[in-house]
């Protein structure tokens, strides 16, 4: 596995759940959730994300309250769906852009999109909502019709997938997941509670990337039970806690 991509095909291929959450009745399993990795990258390409563009991504629940914040998911994998899907297509994933975003592509909470202001070229898709505005695409709704194929082209180790304090390769990404697992004996009967923000390296990491390498449950938002917590602090009910920031990428 060298690639977000061999993750992503290899998850397609696995049963049982990749993310749970109290909030819905109703889990994720990896072959739905890798298929629609696999709709959200065609999907992105129709609308011009190509190798080495930019796409940013904004992390949060789909309908947020006045109490949610950036980077924390609650009842939905939205926006860890449409990060592995832009680096399918090579692009490279900001997930905590700034206000005024000049990508090819935001993809971010409708409630949430007037915090942003779009360069001309940048093309908004809201998951949640719906937009009321008319050049807004609606991510779920446009996904539900996508081709459910891996997109074409290819990606390589080296090719950079994630902006950050520095920029991360694909290969970047998988060594540091690796490394995860190893240190935590995650495996196909590990559940991880994601309690951290999903803006940096390590979050990501340490709640979306080792878990997927194999085979284990993500649990969004809710109090557990889970065997380890990906979280910024030791405030949690899990015997053991992975802090983002301790991450080595």
């Amino acid at each position: 596995m060298h690639t977000l991509q061999d993750l992503v095909a290899a998850g397609r291929e696995r049963e049982g759940v990749l993310f749970t959450a109290p909030e819905r009745s109703t889990p994720f399993s990896y072959r739905d959730f890798c298929t629609n990795v696999w709709k959200a990258g065609n999907l992105l390409r129709h609308y011009g994300v190509r190798h080495g563009m930019r796409v940013a991504v904004v992390a949060g629940p789909k309908n947020p309250t006045d109490t949610d914040e950036p980077g924390y998911l609650r009842d939905s994998p939205d926006a860890l769906l449409a990060f592995l899907a832009a680096t399918l297509d090579g692009a490279v994933v900001d997930m905590d852009p700034p206000g005024a975003v000049d990508t090819k592509a935001l993809v971010a909470p409708a409630n949430w999109l007037d915090r942003y202001e779009l360069a001309p070229g940048t093309k908004a898709l809201a998951y949640g909502g719906p937009s009321d505005d008319p050049t807004v695409a609606q991510f779920e709704r446009e996904l539900w019709s996508e081709n459910p194929l891996q997109p074409p082209g290819e990606v390589g180790p080296d090719d950079d997938a994630l902006a950050g304090d520095r920029t991360y390769t694909h290969g970047d990404l998988l060594t540091a997941a690796e490394r995860i697992v190893a240190d935590h004996g995650i495996d196909g009967e590990t559940t991880v509670a994601l309690r951290a923000p999903v803006t940096t390296a390590g979050g990501l990491v340490a709640g979306l990337l080792a878990p997927m390498h194999e085979g284990a449950t993500v649990l969004l938002g809710g109090d557990g039970p889970a065997d380890l917590a990906v979280a910024p602090d030791d405030d949690v009910p899990e015997p053991t806690v992975v802090r983002p920031a301790d991450v080595s990428v």
